[in-house]
């Protein structure tokens, strides 16, 4: 099973409506492919979120009665069980709304809000600010042994630095930068031409909120908790390539 096909029906086998061929093939990927365990956990936490934080509305039962009225007529006969190739156009379809959200076409998480939202646009704005002022880093390196001592006194904590070259990912640099008003690190990589800060700090000082993949002014973003550390990833680069980098950062 391809990549698009596994984030198309990652939806519906979350919800476990897939039979059991196809469960299988998309756990037969999962099993080999980080990028696409990312955006099923993306997934899931985007259904966690909405469980959390939609609101319910009881239909009247006047428009209850009218609707069950109206199709009762055009219910057609329920179908048998029919293979895998019968019912995946149908749970494509089903799960469309949720390939754009694993895609970043549309910022879904940010809309629903949350003590996050001011953060993810400071999160933004220093992205943003370190590209127009030119100052994108304070230690530049690729040597992950000599960017993460450079943080040391200079921070309460140092965080945890990962040289990703070989996975396309190399480290530039890092610097210190502010998130909810108070000093953080500054990771910076790159994909192809494309900068990506990965802010760091301690807990409390920016969030420990669940994770998050969203979009705003057209810059991706991600962020997610991991021990005592609370991590935002920013870039113009395409969510799905944004959830790989955040893969192998969380890689023990």
């Amino acid at each position: 099973m391809e990549h698009e096909e596994v984030r198309a029906l990652a939806g519906a086998w979350l919800d476990r409506e897939v039979d059991p061929l196809a469960q299988g093939e998309i756990e037969a990927h999962l099993a080999g492919c980080a990028a696409c365990r990312a955006a099923v956990d993306g997934a899931r936490g985007f259904s966690a979120a909405i469980r959390a934080e939609a609101e319910y509305f009881e239909a009247p039962p006047a428009l209850v009665a009218r609707l069950a009225a109206a199709s009762r007529p055009a219910l057609p006969a329920r179908p048998a069980p029919r293979r895998m190739a019968a019912w995946r156009p149908l749970a494509l379809a089903a799960s469309a709304l949720l390939a754009v959200v694993l895609a970043g076409g549309i910022g879904y998480f940010s809309s629903l809000g949350g003590p996050q939202d001011p953060l993810v646009q400071d999160v933004v704005d220093g992205h943003v600010r370190s590209l127009q002022a030119e100052h994108l880093i304070d230690i530049a390196s690729s040597d992950q042994h000599t960017v993460k001592p450079w943080f040391d006194g200079r921070l309460d904590a140092a965080p945890p630095v990962r040289d990703l070259t070989t996975e396309g990912f190399p480290l530039v640099g890092g610097r210190l930068d502010y998130l909810d008003g108070k000093s953080v690190a500054a990771l910076v990589y790159r994909h192809r031409q494309h900068p990506i800060n990965l802010f760091v700090a301690p807990l409390g000082t920016s969030g420990a909120g669940p994770a998050l993949a969203t979009t705003r002014q057209g810059y991706n973003v991600r962020h997610w908790v991991a021990g005592d550390m609370s991590f935002w990833l920013v870039s113009d680069l395409e969510m799905t390539e944004l959830a790989a980098l955040e893969a192998l950062l969380r890689r023990p």
